[in-house]
């Protein structure tokens, strides 16, 4: 007996749903003949067999939702089609007729994103005729499906978290202060000198955004190790001119300008992922994190791929006092289409920042140290030198960003900081 296997159908493609089967228990069959339709989040595939022979058992029903490498059927090899065709007609054998079973009620065709989005949309999907093909079950029917009898549930709170329990075997997510499936959170005892800080408004909107970004983009982190030799040397021979005009010319002023440029040139990362698409925006407009007094804030700085260090500096210091002086307004905060943030002096080597939604992209500068790196010289020879040096991260919502693209605009950023041709 020969195992078929739901094949690998993509990098990032853990199941498929078993959509049709083109051929019955049986059926002798050809190499290379498809044997079933599969769907899957990216794309709809065929399975074909692996080899000739006879498909002695099939193990998956139309509409299963099934893991990739899961034993699919069985091909007996033994019997070709030229073997099957010589082989006598077996007798006909009289038989008593036998009760036929119950019918059993099919599975939805459906993918498994639009489970999902059945399953928080709260739509019965058996109660839902699905106008793709085979009578497969899209986003638009889900959509159509769900009517004013059927509300959106209010914003999800602990204890309202726990009604999204789905009866039906269904996802169920993690209840924040109470726990997920066996594990419960220990219950606060309170203690002599703790301090119990309510949460402010801007602290849970910043929760609750990191949450449901963390929740909803398959985060990737790469990481780039930046000599900014060339661009502390840029720095040094200006910022007095800056400080003297009130303005600061910090590193972070280079970096939006860095990775401003590289956006225009790889604009995968300058996007936002809608329901059954996603937009390449045409201005880049950076969000570049800062403290304020409620917490962190991120201020946007709009077409900065049209400034220049100047501009840009201009630009970093203006929102940066307003979000100090609690002066920020809700149209500061809007509108980003890519975020910088910089965890300041008393950084850390670097980390992996979370993606502040809507972007698919966030890039976290670390902490600028001192080391030894390997140059060339004048002399073509290798040379150990000491410069300062800063490691990058880019994290990326892997829905629509590749790792070819991210790497192609860390990569841009990285040779735009060390080669500082910039003009100040």
């Amino acid at each position: 007996m020969i195992d078929v296997i739901l094949p690998q159908l993509g990098e990032s493609v853990s199941e498929g749903t078993i959509t049709k089967w083109l051929v019955k228990e049986g059926d002798v069959v050809a190499k290379d003949q498809p044997l079933l339709e599969v769907a899957t989040d990216k794309a709809d595939a065929e399975v074909p067999a692996p080899a000739a022979g006879r498909v002695a058992r099939c193990l998956v029903n139309e509409g299963d939702v099934v893991p990739v490498k899961t034993v699919v059927c069985q091909l007996d090899e033994s019997v070709t089609a030229s073997a099957a065709a010589a082989a006598p007609a077996p007798a006909p054998v009289a038989v008593a007729a036998a009760p036929a079973p119950a019918p059993v009620a099919a599975r939805p065709l459906a993918s498994p994103s639009v489970r999902k989005e059945a399953l928080e949309q709260g739509v019965d999907l058996a109660a839902v005729h699905g106008s793709g093909d085979h009578g497969r079950i899209t986003k638009d029917d889900v959509v159509r499906a769900k009517t004013p009898a059927m509300p959106a549930p209010p914003p999800a709170r602990p204890a309202q978290l726990a009604s999204m329990i789905n009866a039906s075997g269904g996802f169920v997510p993690p209840i924040p202060g109470t726990g997920f499936g066996s594990f419960k959170v220990p219950q606060y005892r309170p203690n002599a000198g703790d301090q119990v800080i309510p949460f402010t408004r801007r602290r849970r909107i910043t929760a609750d955004h990191m949450t449901y970004s963390k929740f909803s983009s398959p985060h990737v982190v790469t990481v780039a190790e930046i000599d900014l030799y060339k661009a502390s040397k840029l720095r040094e021979a200006h910022k007095d001119r800056y400080k003297k005009e009130g303005q600061s010319l910090t590193m972070l002023a280079f970096v939006v300008v860095a990775a401003a440029k590289a956006l225009r040139e790889n604009p995968q990362l300058n996007a936002r992922v809608l329901d059954d698409a996603y937009v390449i925006f045409k201005d880049v407009n950076l969000g570049v994190a800062v403290d304020s007094p409620d917490g962190l804030v991120v201020p946007v700085i709009r077409r900065a791929d049209e400034l220049g260090v100047r501009g840009i500096v201009r630009s970093i210091d203006d929102v940066a006092k307003r979000a100090k002086s609690g002066k920020i307004t809700i149209d500061d905060l809007s509108g980003a289409t890519f975020s910088i943030t910089n965890p300041g002096l008393k950084g850390n080597l670097f980390g992996g920042a979370i993606i502040n939604q809507p972007n698919v992209g966030i890039l976290r500068m670390g902490e600028i140290q001192k080391r030894v790196v390997v140059v060339e010289g004048p002399d073509g020879e290798d040379h150990m030198v000491i410069h300062p040096v800063m490691y990058m991260a880019l994290s990326y919502d892997h829905r629509i960003v590749d790792g070819v693209a991210a790497n192609s605009f860390l990569w841009r950023v990285t040779e735009l900081l060390e080669k500082a041709d910039f003009e100040v």
